[in-house]
């Protein structure tokens, strides 16, 4: 389909924020037809995803070749171009970006948080899908940066004003604030922190490729250069250390993540889905994206360092969630866990590494995002999601308590459903990382995180048998609840279906990735790179 080649991607991309902009002209009253254009609009992106899986050709996943590509001129004062291609590692996030998006719509038609604003609501989401969907396709760095920016203000404005009202005492404050002022401004802050580095890091990238040719911002350009070895030495450690604070903030790797907990437990329901199933992954995708092909040898250099950060955030992850009293929250320090897997298998520099990885974001986004469609629903009836008030649920309402109970056992990494790929992988990887990189670093990693399995299994078994076991407390004898309604199964039969399918088939990813991943490795991390790490230079 040659329009498809022309326009598929921008339409992907572009659609949802063409859809906020008719949300804005429809009247605020008329909910069913708001609810039914947001639905229409993201059906239409996840669709055309969908198609294009079928004209992506899973033959050709050589590395830093793109399919359905567009370059076109667009500030050309800064050689800054309207540049977009997917490849076999942008494409399963893309797919999934787009379907979790669907989701949330049909999850939304009749759960919304006060105050009542459907419009609001619905405008930015759709206008984070764009930022998001853009992110995963973009090669231009100008372009890139725009789109990893634009999911800030939706997300801030989502918590800012549906989130949770709830006053806590903030140390260095005479009085109490709500949970959800405090949460968004402590994610705005971070989230903007990160993105001054990052940008710093693009400016150097920009300058220094002047002294090989034009100026550019081209991720491929830029990606060539670096396999030149145009970066190296200290400009090389200041711009992968830069980007490096950009990415991690965004995964979140630990100590950097003390935004996510707060931004988890004050969002309304479908922010905090976005938020894990998506928002987390944009960090990630950009280490491997950005900073790995175009300073491959700072990036070998770098990766025990990250290997040991993944691993604290795997083991301090697990602590903290078997410490927690709040469902949310407990789910929420489990991404910084599970987060932590895919920065490990991503330190290792292999090709089994870096596949690990990308099953590891695809699983946390469908397995996390049904946990948190999950503990919303549960707070909506019950208004609490204080643990120890929640206990017998399966007797209250066993649809939705079986249904916790299976994603649960699929976040511990049960073997056949999607959790366990990626962190499996990423031990594995561990153990033979990239030649040259030091074997004890990363042996003991494998170890630490595999102590992190068992810790996850842990803290998941104890949030199942606080909510789900023993008998209803009292206060909810003399109440009525509804179990799972309409909107809902329609929303989460999806994810179940789709974290069996890859747990017992996940070739339905690798399918993808492999090629390119190796064609990535293979040429990224060369001769030349492997002998100076062996030689400790």
């Amino acid at each position: 389909m040659e329009w498809f080649d022309t326009w598929g991607l921008t339409l992907i991309v572009f659609l949802p924020l063409a859809g906020a902009l008719l949300l804005g002209l429809l009247p605020r009253d008329n909910e069913d037809a708001l609810k039914g254009t947001a639905l229409v609009v993201t059906l239409a992106a996840f669709g055309l995803s969908l198609l294009m899986i079928t004209q992506y050709d899973f033959g050709g996943g050589s590395y830093n070749t793109y399919q359905f590509e567009v370059n076109e001129t667009w500030i050309g004062a800064i050689n800054s171009n309207y540049h977009i291609g997917v490849d076999g590692i942008s494409l399963p996030l893309l797919v999934l970006s787009t379907f979790v998006m669907v989701l949330s719509v049909i999850y939304s038609w009749n759960h919304w948080e006060e105050p009542y604003n459907p419009k609001g609501f619905l405008i930015l989401m759709l206008i984070l899908a764009t930022g998001m969907n853009g992110t995963f396709v973009a090669l231009d760095l100008v372009l890139f940066f725009i789109f990893f920016e634009v999911v800030l203000l939706p997300m801030y404005f989502m918590i800012g004003i549906w989130g949770d009202r709830t006053p806590r005492k903030i140390p260095g404050f005479s009085r109490e604030i709500e949970t959800r002022l405090y949460a968004s401004i402590k994610f705005f802050l971070f989230t903007l922190f990160g993105s001054a580095f990052m940008l710093l890091g693009f400016l150097a990238l920009y300058f220094r490729s002047g002294e090989f040719g034009d100026r550019t911002f081209d991720i491929i350009q830029l990606t060539e250069l670096g396999g030149m070895g145009a970066f190296t030495g200290t400009f090389a450690f200041l711009v992968f250390g830069a980007m490096f604070l950009g990415f991690a903030v965004k995964v979140p790797m630990w100590p950097l993540h003390t935004w996510l907990p707060d931004a988890h437990t004050a969002a309304p329901t479908v922010g905090s889905v976005l938020l894990a199933a998506i928002l987390l992954k944009l960090g990630s995708y950009a280490f491997i994206r950005i900073s790995i092909p175009i300073l491959p040898e700072e990036a070998a250099s770098w990766a025990p360092a990250i290997a040991i950060l993944a691993v604290i955030g795997i083991i301090y992850g697990s602590l903290a969630c078997l410490a927690q009293t709040d469902m949310k929250r407990l789910i929420a320090f489990s991404s910084v866990g599970h987060m932590g897997f895919v920065m490990l298998g991503i330190a290792t520099m292999t090709d089994i590494g870096i596949n690990a990885a990308i099953i590891g974001m695809v699983a946390h986004g469908l397995i996390t995002g049904l946990l948190f469609f999950l503990a919303g629903s549960m707070s909506h009836r019950y208004h609490t999601r204080e643990m120890a008030r929640l206990g017998g649920n399966m007797k209250l309402m066993p649809i939705m308590g079986g249904i916790l109970a299976f994603t649960a056992m699929a976040s511990l990494g049960l073997p056949g459903l999607a959790g366990f790929w990626g962190e499996f992988m990423a031990l594995v990887g561990s153990y033979n990382p990239l030649d040259g990189l030091p074997l004890g670093v990363f042996r003991t990693s494998m170890v630490l995180g595999a102590i992190g399995t068992v810790l996850t299994a842990g803290y998941m078994l104890y949030m199942l048998q606080k909510v789900n076991l023993g008998e209803p407390k009292e206060e909810w004898l003399d109440k009525e609840f509804h179990d799972v309604d309409r909107f809902e199964m329609t929303a989460w039969v999806p994810l179940i279906i789709l974290i069996v399918i890859i747990g017992f088939y996940p070739r339905i990813v690798f399918e993808s990735t492999t090629d390119t991943v190796v064609s990535l490795v293979d040429t990224v991390f060369g001769s030349e790179i492997t002998a100076s790490l062996n030689s400790g230079g």
